[in-house]
């Protein structure tokens, strides 16, 4: 994107970037999805590491939950950044005229997963559709349930709700069960006494980006080097938090969040490097937040087809570029 100047918006954030950082610092807050967990380690690190302070933002992390409705907070200008779940929401945003949008996606791969029971006969993706049931919460039956049945023959009608518990799926060995990869199949191991077969979404084929940082074109406009800084806070962040030293934010996380331990943290960071959810593909090269318009055209195509969203949606509108794909933070990786 070029100014009247002929300078790239990029430039202009990178500019002022700088000169944030030599000023003072600016507060910023940021709003997590859900209860703070190992899945926002990265913002937690660059707060304990000051690298958000580095660039001159002092950020506070509020933490979201099952009873609080974030974006409307980041629509009303009470926060700065809102950690969104996948692009689908922020399609949905274009569809509502709302001035939404993502900057930068901290996960490569969407951490859904489908679960079965070893050696029932279910012990392959292919074998998946045969399942007796497949227990799927309201949101997934409406988004990535109907991509399964339309690109692999899942049966829309063997689905049943998933509830949060564990034990139906326990129970029922010729079932399948949704869930994220850093935390049911820890439940199951702990309540089943098993280690379930787990099918990651991304890797069939489900290619959305996730945990995407949203803002609003607004803050784009008249605070490009806050984005700019945020974002690249982020991205050294998360680096830090998988590959270093990790201890400060984790005590972060749990004062937020007194109810998470230090085995479900421990496991759901190792879940997060095992399967690429943060670090693989793209970010090998342009580093951690990564974005192409490739990829999110792929995922928009995916879901039109699927039905899942109307064709005619103007995309381009829900994301930008600027701010990534820099390599920022490659050098921290061990």
């Amino acid at each position: 994107m070029k100014s009247i100047f002929g300078v790239s918006a990029v430039s202009v954030a990178a500019l002022a970037a700088s000169a944030l950082g030599a000023a003072a610092q600016e507060k910023a807050t940021f709003m997590t999805n859900w209860l703070a967990q190992a899945e926002h380690g990265g913002y937690y690190q660059a707060v304990a590491d000051g690298s958000y302070k580095a660039c001159g933002l002092d950020v506070t992390i509020q933490q979201g939950g099952p009873q609080v409705a974030g974006r409307p907070l980041l629509l009303a200008g009470n926060i700065d950044f809102y950690m969104g779940g996948n692009m689908q929401q922020a399609f949905d945003a274009v569809a509502q005229n709302i001035p939404l949008r993502v900057v930068a996606a901290s996960f490569q791969k969407e951490p859904q997963v489908v679960m079965s029971h070893p050696g029932e006969g279910l012990d392959t993706w292919e074998d998946l559709p045969k399942a007796e049931q497949y227990i799927i919460g309201d949101e997934g039956a409406q988004s990535f349930l109907l991509w399964m049945a339309q690109e692999y023959g899942f049966d829309l009608a063997k689905r049943v709700p998933y509830t949060f518990n564990p034990a139906p799926f326990i129970a029922n060995k010729k079932s399948i069960q949704q869930g994220y990869v850093t935390s049911e199949p820890y439940a199951v191991e702990k309540e089943g006494g098993f280690v379930p077969n787990q099918f990651l979404l991304a890797d069939y084929g489900y290619d959305t980006y996730s945990t995407t940082i949203e803002t609003m074109q607004k803050t784009i406009d008249e605070r490009p080097a806050v984005v700019q800084c945020f974002v690249d806070g982020s991205a050294k962040g998360w680096y830090s938090y998988l590959y270093g030293d990790n201890k400060a934010a984790n005590e972060m996380i749990k004062k937020d969040n007194p109810d998470i331990t230090d085995e479900q943290i421990a496991f759901s960071i190792s879940q997060m490097k095992k399967f690429g959810i943060v670090d693989s593909g793209d970010t090998e090269k342009f580093g951690i937040g990564a974005m192409t318009d490739e990829r999110i055209q792929s995922f928009y195509d995916k879901m039109v087809k699927a039905k899942v969203l109307p064709a005619g949606i103007d995309i381009k509108k829900s994301y930008t570029l600027d701010f990534v794909n820099k390599g920022v933070g490659l050098d921290l990786k061990k």
